[in-house]
């Protein structure tokens, strides 16, 4: 046990940890510059004070020794305490300390930790003569700006961009629309450092916060636990939804860990990802967002995923073991491993350990993704099949009995998306994850993954995927025998919301007989994980296609012939079947469309000055064709406005526009954004943003 004393037995009356410098230094200032926050493999000063000349206790100084320790059991075994005195020498790879400047009245020494030092909150202590005090507290986090460090990053745009940058950008939609999401990180907020480390303190094994593959798979395993408590139904009122608020990932935690923050509903779990990249950001490991647009999920790393439509072509998705879903997010951080090899370094992406506990984490390469190595880690053959998968159509008949549709092959693992570095624009990376479709390296690597998976599968497995190979070769082979017909189906990527577009079906006969067709369209409104979400629209119709004739008959699709408005947050999936009465081939198509709302404009000047006012122009033209009634509008931005703003507005009818300005005051220089959201009783959460510049004022001559 320490025994602590008085640091009056040695002449020292305080110990300054200059947080506001070694902050600054440390690119923490922006967390807190009170108390002191620092990363590992980085010196930091501290200045002792002495109330009487130091030279007089100086026989006892030159025995003083340092102790840093965390963890409620500290200990030098498992490297959570340290023990170290004054040396000239600087090392990475060992606690040292050093005394930089010295006088009568202190001493200015500096403090280096090891660059693979355990991360969390210390305490340092001075020991002398056998008896110990406490100099105070600091929080030790990763360091990307040290090249000893395991999340080294070198290029300081990128250090920028998926370390200190608040503000984000998240991709949803469909992979031919693709909508953008203001997101605000907030990883410097007040109070994210002290939840990322009461999150991290979930995690028991302390001995390996050094490693960042560790800490990364803890938070997410500890992130993904607290989503399955904490998330919602979706609100079925409209007073509930308005609490469907999705801003930014802060509330979230701070709901998750304490109770006291923004509830999550069911149809925005994709947020996990965003709080996941606050908190890595926050405790030092670079993180960015990506989005998977039809991306194959639950395949158990199955390069076929089966999807089954009924008789009519309604597709359900719930009970399947796997589906596409419309879009995935994830967190993909930067890191070496030294757990496998150099060729695996970089961004790794974060993902539930498959088959098994869902509190498992795993973290998987990229570059292993890419390349089909799909044994190199737990989930590495489910991100590999997210992306590389196809997918069969099933149609399910009444008796059970189940028919291969002949359907185009979805593209699976289409447009990866994340914010550009340094700019407002999507980023397209999907050349991180797969090889160009056709090319010669995309053949080997497929041919790879298929021998690795062989090797992976028991023998019943083995058995079981080689009869449903032989079942589709079969049905294939029935659909090149028979006179088969071709169908194909045009549709808009986007539909405005209570508006209406045309979509087109097109039917070829090839053949030299005239064919009686029983055609289906339909939409149905789906959630972003496919599951049917509301029936919308159904026609069905009976003709005799011609021969050698192509038909293309033209459908309107509008919101006023749905059978009710689609959910908040879902998609329209619009669906064609085809049958004839002289084969028993289905002919089956599908798209899955985004509903776009009313634009949100916001004008104000890209640069303004620092406690000068600054005004911003707000107008919401209403494009429905009906009102948009208790309109309620809030705005805000950290560095801009001190509080979020909220303001209500009556009743907008069609074909008007709701116009407003807003006049606030920038207190803190830097680039900010303005977000501006709006919610009324036909949409939650239509936002938009813009960025400012504020400078500082000049000063009088």
């Amino acid at each position: 046990m320490i025994s602590l004393f008085s640091m009056t037995a040695l002449g020292i009356i305080s110990c300054d940890f200059q947080a506001s410098r070694n902050n600054e230094e440390h690119h923490t200032k922006a967390i807190s510059s009170r108390d002191l926050i620092v990363r590992r493999g980085q010196p930091f000063t501290i200045i002792l004070h002495f109330r009487a000349p130091a030279g007089a206790t100086l026989p006892a100084l030159k025995e003083m020794v340092f102790i840093a320790q965390t963890g409620e059991q500290p200990s030098m075994a498992n490297r959570t305490q340290a023990i170290f005195d004054i040396s000239s020498l600087r090392n990475q790879k060992q606690w040292s300390v050093d005394v930089e400047e010295r006088d009568d009245q202190s001493w200015t020494i500096s403090v280096t930790t090891p660059a693979d030092a355990i991360i969390g909150k210390y305490s340092l202590l001075l020991q002398v003569l056998d008896k110990t005090h406490s100099l105070g507290q600091f929080t030790l986090l990763f360091n990307p700006w040290s090249r000893e460090d395991a999340v080294f990053l070198w290029n300081e745009a990128q250090r920028s961009e998926y370390l200190l940058n608040q503000n984000g950008l998240i991709y949803l939609g469909t992979a031919n629309c693709i909508q953008t999401e203001p997101w605000d990180f907030g990883q410097f907020e007040r109070d994210v450092i002290d939840l990322s480390m009461r999150l991290l303190g979930e995690n028991k094994q302390r001995e390996k916060w050094s490693d960042p593959t560790h800490v990364a798979q803890a938070v997410g395993a500890l992130l993904h636990d607290h989503k399955k408590k904490c998330v919602l139904p979706t609100p079925q009122t409209q007073d509930a939804a308005l609490l469907t608020k999705r801003r930014g990932s802060v509330p979230i935690l701070r709901q998750w860990l304490t109770g006291q923050g923004r509830p999550v509903y069911d149809g925005q779990a994709w947020v996990l990802a965003a709080v996941a990249c606050t908190v890595l950001r926050c405790l030092g490991i670079p993180a960015r967002v990506i989005t998977m647009f039809s991306s194959a999920q639950g395949t158990g790393g199955k390069l076929i995923v089966d999807e089954y439509c009924n008789e009519e072509g309604l597709q359900n998705g719930e009970d399947q073991e796997g589906r596409i879903w419309i879009f995935q997010t994830s967190t993909e951080c930067w890191m070496a491993r030294p757990d496998l090899s150099r060729d695996y370094n970089g961004w790794q992406i974060l993902y539930p350990t498959p088959r098994g506990v869902l509190e498992a984490y795993d973290l998987v390469p990229v570059r292993a993704v890419k390349e089909g190595k799909l044994t190199l880690t737990s989930a590495a053959a489910d991100i590999f099949a997210a992306v590389n998968a196809k997918c069969m159509v099933w149609k399910r008949h009444d008796d059970a009995t189940l028919e291969l549709t002949a359907s185009n092959t979805k593209y699976v693992g289409d447009n990866i998306s994340t914010k550009g570095v340094g700019t407002e624009h999507c980023e397209d990376i999907t050349q991180n994850y797969k090889y160009p479709e056709g090319s010669l390296e995309e053949k080997k690597v497929l041919e790879r993954a298929e021998m690795e998976r062989a090797e992976m599968e028991s023998t019943e497995e083995r058995a079981k995927k080689e009869r449903a190979e032989k079942e589709r070769a079969k049905k294939r082979m029935e659909h090149e025998t028979v006179d088969r017909l071709y169908l194909f189906l045009e549709a808009p990527s986007s539909l405005p919301m209570r508006g209406d577009a045309e979509f087109f079906v097109t039917l070829v006969n090839p053949n030299n007989q005239e064919k009686t067709v029983q055609l289906t369209t339909e939409v149905q409104a789906v959630s972003y994980k496919g599951i049917l979400a509301a029936k919308l629209w159904r026609e069905k119709q009976f003709f005799t296609l011609s021969t050698k004739l192509v038909d293309r008959k033209t459908y309107r699709l509008s919101f006023s012939n749905f059978e009710q408005n689609p959910p908040e947050n879902s998609f329209l999936r619009l669906t064609a079947m085809a049958t004839y009465s002289e084969s028993n081939l289905t002919l089956f198509a599908q798209e899955d469309i985004a509903i776009c709302r009313p634009h949100l404009a916001i004008e104000m000047p890209e640069k303004a000055e620092q406690y000068q006012p600054l005004k911003a122009l707000i107008s919401i033209p209403n494009s429905l064709d009906a009102p948009m009634e208790d309109c309620v509008i809030s705005i805000y931005g950290r560095g801009l406005i001190h509080k979020e703003r909220t303001y209500r507005y009556k009743t907008v009818r069609p074909g008007r526009t709701l116009r407003t300005q807003f006049q606030f005051t920038p207190t803190c220089v830097g680039v900010w954004r303005l977000t501006v959201e709006m919610d009324c009783n036909m949409f939650q959460n239509l936002t938009n943003y813009k960025n400012v510049t504020v400078i500082a004022p000049e000063l009088p001559a």
